[in-house]
Parts: structure tokens; sequence; C-alpha cells
């Protein structure tokens, strides 16, 4: 198994919150070595991504990990698929990885729109305010597919009050677009803008979705200093009942039973 030393490492869970231990022999964890341990797992992680492979930076992946484990430790994960969009990218770049955990790799990047109020090439502004036209910041959480004016879409479940939990209020869904597109790009030197969804290619976009679909996390990252200070899902102590309980299911191997 390439995760041998994250399952290593699991051979200490009876140190952790959330493993599956008697009571009696769990003690508290620092922060500093929740720290450690989500380092670890991130280290491992990123060095499992294939050299050639689009993926995102490694401070990135290190916060969606982190969200990631502490949407798990509230039972709110359903599929071991974290996805990851990093707006501080230029839109004419790749900054949408899809990375599955179960198997430490990168299964699917593509181009993404912001909103079109957000910014041009460059994505700059975020709103969680109806009529915005801006996209939001943080996790979220996958919910069921539909079929809508752009045809199969998936429903968003803003996870962060006030930050991005009026998703479903504001219409914020990941939906095909033909403005998402390297044509687009050549023709207007920038990718097309969205009313505020992730909006993806539509090359392969049911595909997408519908693997995407059923509680699996959805993280869109950009160097805001008010969300990052603000963000309860950023907590490493509070990541680590999740991190512990998806060791366990690896080591115990229930792993598959979330995909």
């Amino acid at each position: 198994m390439r995760f041998a030393g994250i399952i290593l490492f699991l051979l200490c869970l009876p140190l952790l919150p959330g493993a599956h231990v008697p009571d009696a022999v769990r003690e508290p964890v620092s922060t500093a070595s929740a720290s450690a341990g989500i380092d670890r797992f991130c280290r491992e992680l990123y060095g499992c991504f294939e050299r050639h492979d689009s993926k995102p930076g490694y401070e990135v992946l290190r916060k969606a990990v982190t969200g990631f484990f502490n949407l798990e430790s509230e039972d709110r994960i359903g599929k071991n698929l974290l996805t990851i969009i990093d707006f501080s990218l230029s839109s004419n770049r790749e900054r949408m990885w899809i990375i599955d955990l179960n198997r430490q790799k990168v299964v699917h990047s593509c181009l993404c729109a912001h909103g079109r109020n957000s910014g041009d090439e460059y994505a700059e502004s975020f709103s969680n305010t109806p009529s915005s036209y801006k996209s939001s910041l943080g996790f979220y959480v996958t919910g069921d597919t539909y079929t809508g004016k752009h045809g199969l879409s998936l429903l968003l479940d803003g996870a962060e009050p006030g930050i991005n939990d009026k998703a479903r209020e504001r219409a914020i869904v990941m939906h095909g677009a033909d403005y998402v597109s390297r044509d687009f790009i050549d023709m207007n030197g920038r990718l097309g803008r969205s009313y505020g969804c992730p909006s993806i290619p539509m090359e392969n976009h049911e595909e997408i979705i519908n693997m995407l679909s059923g509680r699996s996390c959805l993280y869109i990252y950009y160097p805001d200093a008010g969300y990052m200070k603000t963000s309860s899902l950023l907590g490493d102590d509070t990541a680590m009942e999740g991190m512990s309980r998806f060791l366990y299911e690896s080591l115990t191997g229930n792993l598959f039973s979330k995909f």
C-alpha cells in the first residue's frame, strides 16, 4: 500500500481522539501533535501524486485536507473525494483538481470559472450575498444531481455559516458551460465567467458531476486573510478525529465502503 507510512502512524492512534479504541486508553492530543500528524498525512499524500500530474500547491492541499477531516469528524462526508479549486490562479489555467483519497491520486483536473463580479481573468472579490454574482470561498458538501438549464448539474451545500451557507438560496451549483474552454480563452483572452457557480468544461461534465455527487468535499481557496481567520474548518486539533477515523477505516479494510 502506498500509504504505508500513514498506516504505520495509525499504530499510535490510541493517543488520538476519534479512533475506535476504548476510552480508557485515549489521551488528549495537543494542537502541536495534531498539526504534526496532519502535516505527515499531507506530505505522504502529496508524495503519492505523480510528478507530471497537474496538482494543487502543497499549502492549498494542506488546508483542503484539514477541512475535509473536520467535516469527516462531523459525519458530513459520504465519499472520500476531495475537490480543490484555487481561485488565486489565473482562470486561463487548470485550477480545479479532484483527489481520490482512497487511491491517493489526482483523478481529474480542469479549468473552472468564477463569478463575473469576482473579477476578470483573476478572481479577487467574493461574497455570500444573493444576486452578487460573485463566487464564495470555503468548504462545501456536494448534494444530489438535477437537470436544469445547464444540463446535468450538482447541488452544493455551503458548510461555513456567513461565508458560503447561502449557496442553495443563491443557486450556486456545479455545472458545465461552453464558456469554460480553451477555445473561449483563445477568442477572448480569458475564460468566461458564471453568476457565481464553479462552472466546468462541457467535456466529461456529466461523468465528473455524477462522481462528485453524494456528500463529497469541495474546497474553494483564495488567500483571503479574513476567511483564514474566521473559518472554523481549518483547525488542526478538531480535524484529528476525522483523520484518525479515515486511517482506522483504511487499516481495517473498510475504506472503500465510502466510495
